[in-house]
């Protein structure tokens, strides 16, 4: 009994075919059942019926006392049907004469009258004297205290109920047989919908992963798991695409990381041991290598600076919360870059917005909530940006201003555009900082790319027009810190505007 509740259980298929069987068996065991029951019922009751509606003659109760009944197949006609009366006298003694046909066996009767157990119109079953027939019997009251029993043999209800149950069996036998032939064939039918998600999920786990499932019909049961499987493996795809991705970065980035660390490790290196030889150096070779291995040991220190900066603001960023102007904030950045490289013309202007496409209105405050140092780190980052990738001559403009987010003013996605970071609401209210160059530009395939971490647009990754390639992914993160995102339009021959958008003070957008 253990072994078989813990016995796994069979499929799905063979549960619903031996499910329907039983309930089907059941249901026809009790329709049979009952319709054996109402013919045996209404059968007796017939019998009943004839026993009740009749009574024997009184010149027959005096010829049984006097013993002067004919004898059995004598008169045929005395009695109808099988009746067969037995007499008793009245002291109650069975008397040897009996009225009827010549059945054999006749009913177990006893000898007195008092053992029988008979009340008056109240018919009741006895067995034969011998055999296994069956005989209603009833209590008749006749002349001067005597009294007949008359029976008749349900030898008819015997046989009709036999042959019933004959029939019934072999029709549950036959339902049976159809039941577990059908049942298969309708319930593989039915769960042939089931057996393609099977299939299906086979060649997923198999590897297809851009397989689907096929049947996803709302209006069934399997169709709408189908339905929500398909969901799930759409989301599960792109988990795994983005993990593949993600990882992809990684090893890129920790690459990368290597690549740029073992420049100058190298360098330093080099430098070192050659001030290590024993042969005797200037002083100015002396000081040449250690130069070299100043230089070396601070490109390396901001390098780690930067990467831990990333990883700070990856993992925990703190920011301040306050407004900030970001009008003061462009006018500061444009008179330091005025005063540290003269090669780049810079000015202030305002934001070009589709009311005022020209800028030719006034500038006006653009206030935000935020960290004004961070935001100042990427004003800077993008100054230094177009100054370092930009030939000497270039001008430069920093624009200013309010608008609500959307694919002109910014904010939105649009074609040529690139961001790292999602849209805006549109119509929020934006305060948005613009730096503009009349440089070369950039290719869409370079422009996709260009806040990756450690990516250059310089495919020999010379150092020559620029750092690690840290700066713009550095500043990308601090703006969706902010709850902003930093975004680029640019094309070959058109310069590069990048745009710093940020949600305005008086918005209510939270940072991310």
């Amino acid at each position: 009994m253990i072994h078989f509740l813990t016995r796994p259980p069979g499929s799905l298929r063979r549960r619903l075919v031996l499910g329907v069987t039983v309930l089907a068996t059941a249901a026809v065991l009790a329709s049979q059942a009952i319709g054996y029951v109402v013919l045996r019922s209404w059968l007796l009751d017939r019998v009943d019926e004839q026993l009740v509606g009749f009574h024997p003659p009184a010149p027959a109760f005096y010829d049984a006392l006097d013993g002067t009944l004919p004898a059995p197949g004598e008169r045929p006609d005395m009695l109808p049907s099988d009746f067969h009366i037995y007499f008793y006298d009245a002291s109650g003694h069975l008397l040897n004469d009996s009225l009827g046909s010549e059945a054999e066996p006749g009913p177990r009767l006893a000898d007195d009258v008092q053992d029988l157990g008979l009340r008056d119109g109240h018919p009741q079953t006895v067995s034969a004297s011998s055999g296994d027939g069956r005989w209603r019997v009833m209590l008749d009251p006749g002349p001067e205290g005597m009294t007949a029993v008359v029976t008749l043999p349900l030898d008819t209800v015997d046989g009709a109920t036999s042959k019933l149950l004959w029939l019934n069996a072999v029709l549950l036998v036959v339902t049976v047989v159809a039941l577990l032939a059908l049942g298969r064939w309708v319930v593989r039918l039915g769960l042939l919908p089931l057996t393609r998600m099977e299939s299906t999920a086979q060649d997923i786990t198999a590897g297809r992963l851009n397989l689907r499932l096929p049947d996803t019909d709302p209006r069934t049961e399997i169709g709408r798991l189908g339905k929500v499987l398909n969901s799930m493996l759409d989301r599960l795809q792109k988990a795994l695409l983005a993990r593949e991705a993600s990882e992809t970065r990684l090893r890129r980035f920790v690459a990368d990381a290597g690549h740029e660390l073992r420049t100058p490790l190298t360098a330093i290196q080099g430098y070192a041991q050659l001030a290590l030889r024993p042969e005797q150096r200037s002083a100015k070779e002396l000081g040449e290598a250690n130069r070299f291995i100043v230089q070396n040991a601070e490109r390396m220190s901001l390098l780690v600076d930067d990467l831990q900066l990333l990883a700070t603001l990856d993992k925990e960023p703190s920011y301040l919360r306050e407004r900030v102007d970001l009008l003061s904030l462009a006018a500061d950045a444009v008179s330091a870059a005025a005063v540290h490289s003269g090669s780049h013309p810079v000015d202030l202007g305002p934001l070009h917005t589709p009311a005022d496409p020209t800028g030719a209105e006034r500038l006006d405050v653009a206030e935000t909530v935020g960290d004004p140092h961070r935001l100042r780190q990427i004003l800077e980052n993008l100054l230094s940006n177009a100054r370092i990738h930009t030939p000497p001559g270039t001008r430069v403009h920093v624009r200013v201003g309010a608008t609500e987010a959307g694919t002109e003013a910014g904010g939105a996605d649009r074609p040529g555009r690139t961001s790292a970071s999602p849209s805006l609401p549109e119509r929020l209210s934006i305060s948005v900082i613009e730096v503009a160059d009349e440089g070369p530009g950039l290719e869409p395939v370079d422009a996709e790319l260009v806040f990756e971490r450690f990516y250059r647009a310089d495919p020999a990754r010379s150092r020559r027009h620029g750092g690690s390639g840290l700066g713009l992914a550095i500043a990308a993160t601090i703006a969706e810190g902010h709850g902003g995102r930093l975004e680029l339009d640019t094309a070959p021959g058109r310069g590069c505007t990048f745009r710093l958008v940020l949600p305005a003070a008086d918005s209510g957008q939270e940072p991310r």
